[in-house]
């Protein structure tokens, strides 16, 4: 198999012995490397290979499991600095200088995280379906809790989860997102047990009160960001941006109609062209 041929479905799951564990990651594409750190309960099985493919046409395509988490060892920290150090490991180990960051959900959370702690790597951040630091306006819906912490999600549980159930459009969406994922998941590998939720709790409870003040750290980063969000994200509403908006002086944001917490699986080829645009305008 040459390289031309290998995508997210065929990428063969690799492994950096970093400080005593394992982080287990997959490589596709070339051109500047962006890293993507994942979602509450995200493997590197659960992000949509259409997406991912997308993204290698142009750049590098880097995925990977957070120690303890999915096919990586160790134990996921309770602390996001701690978390973000994963990304700073795997570069390390993979002697990338530098790179493009891109977090969906708590992963968006890391990614913030790691772009203010490693600004000498971190050139540029995307951020999907996720919030700023600090106390939130609107809080989590308690469908996202009804639905997140069940030991095992089906099929209508993703669609409350990640898309919106009110646009026949999206649940369709859904479906082939669904269906693509499909092809390479092991659900053995997804957390599914309240003690391993509870570390992911803590760390993004520890963002919210933000001893650490990313949120005003985060108003000066010189760094640019990309924030994509839907209109109607259970998890992370878009609305606790606004109140930054004017204060984010590198930031962009876009938010995407009759769209819940994936906005990257279901407006894939959308999205992929504004991550796109936005990396080629630096």
């Amino acid at each position: 198999m040459n390289a031309q041929t290998i995508n997210a479905l065929n990428s063969k799951t690799e492994y950096a012995d970093v400080s005593g564990r394992k982080i287990a990651y997959r490589s596709i594409g070339n051109g500047d490397p962006i890293v993507l750190v994942n979602r509450f309960r995200g493997t590197l099985d659960t992000w949509d290979p259409l997406f991912l493919d997308g993204l290698a046409e142009k750049y590098r395509v880097i995925t990977f499991d957070y120690s303890g988490i999915g096919y990586s060892s160790g134990t996921l920290a309770t602390d996001l600095q701690d978390v973000a150090k994963d990304v700073k490991d795997l570069t390390d180990f993979l002697k990338i200088k530098k790179i493009i960051v891109l977090g969906w959900s708590y992963g968006g959370l890391v990614a913030q995280v790691a772009t203010l702690q490693y600004s000498d790597l971190i050139t540029q951040t995307v951020l999907l379906g996720t919030g700023p630091p600090g106390e939130r306006i609107i809080p989590l819906e308690q469908a996202f809790l009804d639905a997140a912490l069940k030991p095992v999600n089906d099929f209508n549980d993703e669609i409350v989860l990640f898309f919106e159930p009110t646009s026949e459009e999206s649940k369709k969406q859904a479906k082939a997102s669904h269906d693509r994922i499909a092809k390479r998941l092991d659900v053995s590998k997804i957390p599914s047990t309240m003690d391993v939720f509870q570390l992911y709790f803590k760390g993004s409870a520890g963002l919210t009160e933000d001893k650490e003040n990313f949120k005003g750290k985060l108003e000066n980063t010189k760094t640019p960001i990309l924030i994509i969000s839907g209109d109607h994200d259970i998890s992370f509403a878009v609305e606790n941006w606004y109140p930054l908006t004017r204060k984010l002086s590198t930031s962009q944001l876009i938010v995407l109609p009759q769209t819940g917490h994936a906005p990257q699986h279901q407006h894939v080829t959308l999205v992929v062209n504004y991550i796109d645009n936005f990396l080629q305008n630096k």
